[in-house]
């Protein structure tokens, strides 16, 4: 009976350890590169721990052959590795955002490595990731993804197959909103930009002997150093960020609404 008991929850903590851990490894500021793995792996211990006894009511029963059990397995990774990316691609919108804000107050040369996506990357790029990860986590927004995973047993039930068309759909759209949070964050910079070089054409027209892109640089850069402590794109990203957090907790968190 013992022996018995033991199996069933063996089994009910290595189904959810799948999906759990799997979306941890993902999870951005708890599953950084950067961060040990020994510590990532330690965590996703402990919070399966906490959540096994509470799904346990949702879990199918152990499987009479041992390749339904590396099916349901595999299905649960699948699930986990899913969530975990949908929390990736939102966070990768700054990234996106760096980028052009990069290329507006020319700093696009100026790579630097980044650890959070672990290539190389403008210094906004760097910046605005590094500092979305640190309000991430100061805004607990991290326990919103893991009440999203707690709460996605409710939505994929461990051993049937999730609805791949909508998945399919969900994906295009995040990597879509993604682009448009990017380019909306940005949105000061392009127009600043965009007056900006109009100024320099018609100084070049104006007068045709000054070194236009010389006197430019530094008043291009100048003039975009300005930009985040003006008090109308602050209030627009602080705008942007309750939207975008609303959503977010609305995506991983379901069952409040």
């Amino acid at each position: 009976m013992l022996n018995q008991l033991l199996t069933i929850d063996g089994f009910a903590y290595l189904l959810v350890f799948s999906r759990v851990g799997s979306t941890i490894m993902l999870m951005p500021g708890i599953g950084e590169a950067y961060i040990p793995t020994r510590i990532r792996l330690l965590f996703a211990i402990l919070v399966t721990a906490i959540m096994t006894p509470l799904l346990t009511a949702l879990l199918p029963a152990i499987p009479p052959v041992f390749a339904g059990v590396l099916v349901l397995i595999a299905g649960e990774v699948l699930i986990g590795v899913y969530i975990g990316m949908i929390a990736r691609i939102l966070v990768a919108g700054l990234a996106t955002a760096g980028t052009i804000i990069a290329f507006l107050t020319g700093f696009a040369n100026a790579l630097l490595f980044n650890p959070a996506l672990q290539d190389q990357g403008s210094i906004t790029a760097v910046l605005l990731t590094l500092m979305g990860t640190l309000l991430l986590l100061i805004t607990d927004m991290h326990h919103i993804m893991l009440m999203g995973v707690f709460d996605s047993y409710t939505l994929f039930a461990p051993g049937v197959a999730p609805p791949i068309a909508d998945l399919a759909d969900l994906m295009a759209r995040v990597v879509a909103g993604s682009f448009k949070i990017g380019v909306q964050i940005a949105a000061p910079f392009i127009v600043v930009a965009l007056m900006f070089y109009i100024s320099l054409g018609l100084l070049a027209r104006l007068m045709p002997q000054l070194q236009v892109f010389f006197v430019g640089l530094p008043l291009q850069i100048m003039y975009h150093a300005h930009i985040p402590i003006d008090p109308l794109p602050a209030q627009k990203l602080c705008r942007l960020y309750h939207l975008e957090y609303q959503r977010s907790h609305h995506m991983f968190h379901p069952n409040q609404f």
